[in-house]
């Protein structure tokens, strides 16, 4: 009779340990004093505390199948940041910090070296806005996924004061639209650039260097999902409502915060158009309409402020621009109308 293994059966225990020797040191940087177990415990355990009437707020996402162009340029640097940016981006428009952060990763096959990497993405961005890094899954799970594609998500935990909580009940019709620009596709929309490109056959067209660009058209889909903690922070007691602009771009998210009965109408030539989504709307022969659908179209957070505050808003948050206004919503019910 022969001995059966688990690493003839696809499960590599000795992959899992170097991943594990790997991670250790870039993730426990992220950690302060609130942190008492982290990686290697069975449970994360963190001692909340500093708040006096505390409201947590949690979120999860994956990458989505912008994973897939990372694996057909075989470039995962910016991965852990896109997964941690679009979690937190989530939490924060209610006002909350975010405080920890775990992750899960799933491949057929483990590869240390790309989930050092993503690792290292993700304890980058978590640094950047003080949050803790504190745990996770890596799963090998041979015969899910065919040839070296896998999937990661992420979840965020958040907190805030309960009285400092934004309230977007409060808008009202005449307040004011302030857009944040994105940085390109974020997390995204990219089932459809898979389709316009043809990417499941041909992956040549992600190596083109488009002068529309500056750069390869990978290159630019690659780009990592924008955080908004720092900018958002100083303008939290003056916004009535934040909207990330994720899946479904201003048509549907921007609803998400809207009472009953009103609208925000937006002027779209008030920010500038990004290039990638004026290559992908021609190269795909796709409707105005269906990209405003599909794509954040350069607004990565919309917020919503009293008229009387806009300028303070627009001081404290350089890159932003009013981008429309809060209307009395029309007879067809339309909670967001563009205007060229």
């Amino acid at each position: 009779m022969t001995d059966r293994t688990y690493k003839e059966a696809g499960v590599d225990l000795e992959a899992s340990r170097d991943i594990k020797r790997r991670i250790g040191s870039i993730v426990t940087p992220t950690h302060g004093p609130e942190v008492l177990a982290g990686v290697g415990a069975f449970g994360a355990i963190y001692r909340f505390g500093g708040y006096r009437d505390p409201v947590l707020v949690s979120s999860t996402d994956p990458v989505g199948t912008k994973l897939k162009i990372a694996v057909m340029m075989d470039s995962f640097d910016g991965i852990g940041e896109d997964l941690v940016n679009a979690c937190i981006n989530d939490v924060i428009v209610c006002g909350a910090a975010p405080i920890f952060f775990l992750d899960y990763i799933n491949m057929s096959k483990l590869r240390p070296d790309v989930v050092e990497m993503l690792v290292a993405g993700m304890a980058k961005a978590c640094s950047n806005v003080n949050c803790a890094l504190i745990g996770g899954e890596t799963a090998e799970m041979p015969g899910v996924f065919a040839g070296d594609n896998f999937d990661v998500s992420g979840f965020v935990v958040g907190a805030v004061e309960r009285s400092e909580m934004i309230d977007p009940s409060t808008i009202r019709e005449g307040d004011v639209l302030i857009g944040l620009p994105s940085n390109g596709l974020h997390t995204n929309g990219y089932s459809l650039v898979r389709r316009v490109y043809d990417l499941e056959h041909d992956a040549a067209p992600l190596s083109e260097h488009r002068a529309e660009l500056g750069e390869t058209l990978g290159e630019a889909l690659l780009r990592p999902h924008q955080p908004y903690h720092a900018a958002l922070k100083p303008v939290y007691s003056f916004a009535k409502g934040i909207a990330h602009i994720t899946g479904g771009g201003l048509i549907e998210n921007v609803p998400r915060m809207l009472p009953d009965g009103i609208a925000a109408r937006f002027d779209t030539s008030s920010w500038p158009a990004l290039p990638i989504f004026s290559l992908i709307q021609e190269d795909g022969g796709i409707h105005h309409d269906e990209m405003f659908r599909v794509f954040n179209m350069g607004l990565g957070m919309v917020l919503v402020c009293d008229p009387s505050e806009a300028d303070r808003v627009l001081e404290l948050t350089p890159d932003a621009m009013v981008v429309g206004e809060v209307v009395e919503a029309g007879a067809g019910g339309e909670a967001v109308v563009l205007r060229d």
